[in-house]
């Protein structure tokens, strides 16, 4: 198994926090059987490195500990989440990759619980976020969802290559694990949530019950509704966000409208699939229905 995340501008101490958990939980799958080589590593976007020898050693330590190999790879630029993955899942060589947000702690046994849910018909498990749930909707039985979040997923690392990972000239940040979960659908594949598997992620509501969200993150996500509307060839959808993005005061998404315009005169803009709506799923601005 290959765990890695990407980095940006994460403080080292809280690096060193989400390795501990992850050697912690190779641990608990290997004492179980589950679980044979693995290696963890580290794609560092950041202008420059977050990580001194130090804080190097200190991680090293932890994951060799427990049987693992530990990489850190200084990109030198920031790549975002879907190009920097690619360029971690290069160096993969093992049954599985994981992919895990820098900001997200393992439960002991989630590697174990992952493992044990691995299928021949299932392409992606996702991990349960706590202590704040996502709100998509998934069956209580089969934990089949629609898509699955990135934030803690398993993925076979044969089905990753076939289907060329993540799309890094689309998503920059936002959607690139709903456009890869799509594709996994399409492929055959199922995309389950699996409940059992815990991830403590950072998140906190605000005091009104709002998801607080950066100026990078509303644009971001913004840019990536437009052009996952118009990669799966949902128009309705698309014109629909352009209206409403030309109509509000939100810098963020006049900014993202200007982007996409640039894109559909100048590209690139993706290849458009799913045409008969057989896996796309667009629900009151979500990709698919939402519990609350």
């Amino acid at each position: 198994m290959d765990i890695q995340s990407v980095v940006y501008l994460n403080a080292p101490e809280d690096l060193i926090r989400a390795a501990e958990a992850v050697s912690n939980a190779a641990r608990v799958a290997r004492e179980e059987g589950a679980l044979g080589d693995w290696a963890f590593r580290l794609g560092d976007g950041s202008p420059d490195a977050m990580l001194g020898d130090s804080d190097l050693e200190t991680i090293r330590t932890l994951v060799e500990a427990q049987g693992g190999q530990f990489e850190y790879d200084v990109f030198g630029i920031n790549l975002g989440s879907a190009a920097g993955h690619n360029r971690l899942a290069e160096r993969a060589d093992l049954d599985e990759i994981v992919i895990l947000n820098p900001d997200a702690l393992m439960a002991p046994d989630l590697l174990q619980v992952l493992i044990e849910t691995t299928a021949p018909d299932v392409g992606f498990i996702e991990a349960r976020q706590l202590p704040v749930e996502h709100p998509k909707e998934y069956d209580p039985v089969t934990g089949d969802t629609q898509w699955g979040s990135t934030a803690c997923a398993m993925i076979p690392r044969e089905l990753f290559v076939a289907l060329n990972g993540f799309d890094a000239e689309t998503f920059f940040l936002y959607c690139d694990d709903v456009d890869f979960s799509w594709r996994v659908r399409l492929a055959g594949k199922r995309v389950v949530l699996q409940s059992a598997a815990r991830l403590f992620h950072d998140k906190r509501l605000t005091p009104t019950g709002d998801w607080p969200s950066s100026n990078a993150e509303r644009y971001y996500s913004a840019e990536a509704a437009l052009l996952l509307a118009y990669k799966y060839s949902r128009d309705d959808i698309l014109e629909q966000n352009l209206r409403a993005f030309a109509s509000s005061e939100d810098a963020n998404l006049r900014k993202a409208l200007a982007a996409f315009e640039r894109r559909r005169t100048t590209g690139p803009l993706p290849d458009r699939v799913d045409r008969e709506h057989l896996v796309a799923d667009f629900v009151l601005g979500n990709y698919t229905t939402h519990r609350y």
